[in-house]
């Protein structure tokens, strides 16, 4: 258990580092190096993951020094998938290993959010990264309007653990209106129950921009769901929703008898 400043009870168990779930990754958009170091110094016990997120790792400062800040707090960091496929589009593969290696890097993302990529092609690159690499692979379209059938979701993420993915993720976008969600940002609620009645909850990191998913999702598989593109602020906010120490999740823990009592 994480060494809260009080011990409450009726308070969920939290798994620790290195977790296998309750993971939580963090976009990071191209945050300064001062405020990373404020970052790791408050919510590194937090932070499973951090994805210096599409292509910001190509155009921000201090690339280098804020992955290195990032590793030494014992937080695995990956560079977005978009750039992945930008690598890919132009035929660059091969470099764009050896851009990760140079940063030195031991975490990739496999993604085809916004290219077309034969499947069994992106299971190659996952099989082929995953050799030297922990391998996240990320699942769904960037497009507004694309639907994927649930049986299609299922397919590709099994072939994808089984292709070397330590997790899947179920694509959502940053803003959290696309793929597992309906553009005003609620869940696809029945593409959610068909894919967990397949694939492991565990095997998979729910990207959750929005305070409003974040709870859908803890109410759905508890406190310990693994859960991504989370923003830098809101790493203690969803701790405390995961914890039942905030109103939207506050009775989830709580015995009937004090749900029912009058205060």
């Amino acid at each position: 258990m994480p060494n809260y400043n009080v011990n409450l009870p009726h308070i969920p168990e939290r798994t620790e580092r290195p977790r296998n779930s309750g993971l939580t990754m963090v976009m990071d958009k191209g945050i300064s190096l001062k405020h990373a170091e404020d970052f790791v110094e408050s919510y590194a016990d937090y932070v499973d993951f951090v994805k210096l997120g599409f292509g910001t790792s190509v155009v921000s400062k201090n690339v280098k020094e804020k992955i290195k800040l990032y590793q030494k707090a014992g937080i695995k960091t990956y560079l977005g998938g978009t750039l992945f496929e930008a690598f890919v589009a132009r035929g660059k593969f091969d470099e764009y290993q050896k851009f990760i290696e140079n940063f030195g890097l031991d975490t990739a993302e496999v993604s085809d959010g916004s290219i077309t990529m034969e499947h069994d092609s992106k299971c190659e690159y996952i099989s082929k990264l995953a050799k030297n690499f922990t391998v996240l692979s990320e699942v769904g379209s960037k497009e507004e309007g694309i639907i994927i059938h649930p049986a299609k979701w299922v397919s590709m993420m099994k072939a994808e653990l089984e292709a070397g993915s330590f997790k899947v993720i179920a694509e959502a976008r940053e803003s959290g209106t696309v793929g597992i969600f309906h553009k005003n940002g609620s869940a696809h609620s029945m593409l959610i129950t068909r894919i967990t009645n397949k694939i492991n909850v565990n095997d998979i990191i729910w990207e959750t921009p929005q305070k409003t998913q974040q709870v859908y999702f803890i109410n759905l598989f508890g406190a310990n769901v693994n859960v991504g593109n989370i923003s830098v602020d809101d790493v203690i906010p969803l701790e405390t929703l995961r914890l039942g120490l905030r109103g939207d999740t506050f009775f989830n823990y709580l015995p009937e008898n004090v749900k029912e009592k009058t205060f």
